[in-house]
């Protein structure tokens, strides 16, 4: 029975990936393959009891994360429209806790924007989620300041956090990459 379970157990996971390399979802190549062990920490977990898989949570640490990943706060819009910056007002940023972001937008010369249209999206590009929550800039403070509500990290690992950014007829993103332990 065991070696029928594990049989059941490998080839759906064949056929998993299969389906993900067909969606062009494939593992990167920096990701280590399921290894014999994996598949039997996979296959010793409870069935039907709610419980996580042994050897599973946690497989994106913040191990996992790229070197070269850059975590400034502070940076250029993707086509140089505007600068923007982005602060936690949680200190520390805790998991599991909703909570709020300010976003600061100005002009490559320093200038705050004003009356800006701020879209917000995200999530962990590793394991290929968005936020468990629908975060959204919910008020103009002022001076190029916008209050970003309702960001939430449910795990540690390596967060995005982008925002489409229109004003003055002038449209621009950017992304902020955040590392959770």
């Amino acid at each position: 029975m065991k070696s029928f379970r594990k049989s059941l157990v490998l080839g759906s996971l064949l056929i998993f990936s299969m389906i993900l390399s067909a969606c062009g979802s494939a593992t990167s190549l920096n990701e280590e393959p399921a290894t014999e062990q994996k598949m039997e920490e996979m296959e010793g977990a409870k069935e039907g009891t709610g419980e996580s898989m042994e050897g599973m949570e946690g497989m994106a640490t913040t191990d996992d994360v790229p070197a070269e990943l850059d975590t400034a706060t502070t940076r250029m819009t993707e086509q140089g429209t505007y600068q923007v910056s982005i602060t936690s007002n949680l200190d520390p940023v805790d998991i599991n806790q909703i909570h709020s972001w300010t976003l600061y937008v100005e002009t490559p010369e320093g200038q705050p924007v004003e009356n800006a249209k701020i879209a917000v999206d995200g999530g962990m590009p590793q394991h290929d989620h968005g936020f468990p929550t629908s975060p959204q800039v919910t008020k103009e403070l002022g001076d190029g300041e916008y209050l970003v509500e309702g960001v939430k990290f449910n795990m540690a690992g390596w967060w995005e956090m982008s925002f489409a950014i229109t004003a003055n007829g002038q449209s621009d993103s950017i992304t902020f990459n955040i590392v959770l332990q």
